[in-house]
């Protein structure tokens, strides 16, 4: 069927977000292996996403290692060097759809400060017709409650969904709930899935 909204991801769907080649360029491949082999910089991250208070969350893991101090600070200080480029054509397509009257969602694992900081650079965070940022709902992808969070607040069910996000374990739990799904590998494969479904049209996904 036609899906009724479409539901973006942020990080590597709408913007890039690869912390290691922001680590790589500022202190080295090497040393960065070494940190991200000493520090659980993604479980430090996973605890924003949930919520938790951003430059607090990230300053106390960098006060219990010392020794990567500095560098684990840039989480906070650097973070939009971090999330950045936007992926422009992912954007194009966003505005081609609510230009057509199509809803679009936003369903992202996302700290609350760091999102609010990120929408002053990228204005189209704002732009969305319904948010649901894990931070505020307390809930991070693949987790099951976090799909049934959107449908309930949505009232959209199922295939009335399309959801395009980057990793495989949140699209397997979309399927779990028989939702319309796309792993994005880049913003072409997922313009044509929008063609495919009757949402756009070839000149539109461009």
């Amino acid at each position: 069927m036609k899906p009724k909204a479409v539901i973006f991801d942020i990080g590597n769907v709408l913007i890039e977000w690869q912390p290691e080649r922001f680590y790589d360029a500022v202190i080295g491949e090497d040393r960065r292996r070494a940190m991200f082999a000493d520090v659980d910089l993604h479980a430090m991250n996973e605890l924003v996403d949930l919520g938790h208070p951003f430059a607090e969350t990230i300053y106390a893991q960098a006060d219990a290692l010392p020794q990567w101090r500095d560098e684990i600070r840039m989480w906070h200080d650097r973070w939009i060097e971090m999330a950045t480029p936007v992926i422009d054509h992912s954007v194009r397509l966003m505005k081609a759809l609510q230009t057509k009257g199509v809803p679009v969602f936003s369903l992202t694992n996302f700290g609350i400060d760091s999102y609010a900081f990120a929408a002053t650079h990228y204005p189209f965070l704002n732009a969305f017709d319904r948010d649901f940022i894990s931070g505020h709902m307390r809930v991070t992808k693949p987790n099951p409650e976090i799909y049934r969070q959107v449908q309930a607040t949505s009232g959209l069910q199922g295939s009335e969904i399309i959801f395009t996000d980057d990793r495989t374990e949140n699209i397997h739990a979309a399927d779990d709930y028989g939702w319309q799904t796309h792993l994005f590998e880049g913003p072409q494969g997922w313009a044509n899935r929008l063609v495919d479904v009757g949402l756009l049209s070839q000149s539109e996904a461009q």
